[in-house]
């Protein structure tokens, strides 16, 4: 997995935007407005993922090396996950958990907007 691969799984998901608001270096995928992804352009090797903080404590634990506390993120909320120290499925899974933990707190009228783009 790399950053190309990352981008392209990201943006193919529904309502999905890219952009760079916190400067060029990273790269931040939003559902509406809102973050789901983030990862550095000048090393691209991690992405920090949002997380159900019971299953962030399992994810840590199971894979100490590979996925950490967000790097200048909420801890609870959000992981940094390095791509070399996790299978491919396990990080389409968590890039697919993440988005649907933003998903979940949208508004109505937000989910109503996205199953427009379904």
């Amino acid at each position: 997995m790399n950053i190309e691969w990352l981008r392209d799984y990201c943006l193919s998901k529904a309502g999905v935007t890219e952009s760079f608001p916190f400067g060029e270096d990273v790269l931040v995928f939003k559902v509406l407005g809102k973050m789901f992804a983030l990862i550095s352009i000048n090393e691209p090797d991690s992405v920090n993922l949002k997380c159900d903080p019971e299953k962030s404590i399992e994810l840590r634990a199971e894979y100490p090396e590979a996925i950490i506390a967000g790097y200048h993120m909420n801890k609870k909320l959000w992981n940094t996950v390095y791509f070399r120290g996790v299978p491919a499925p396990l990080l389409k899974e968590l890039v697919d958990h993440s988005y649907t933990e933003v998903v979940a707190k949208l508004t109505k009228k937000d989910k109503a907007e996205l199953a427009k783009f379904k």
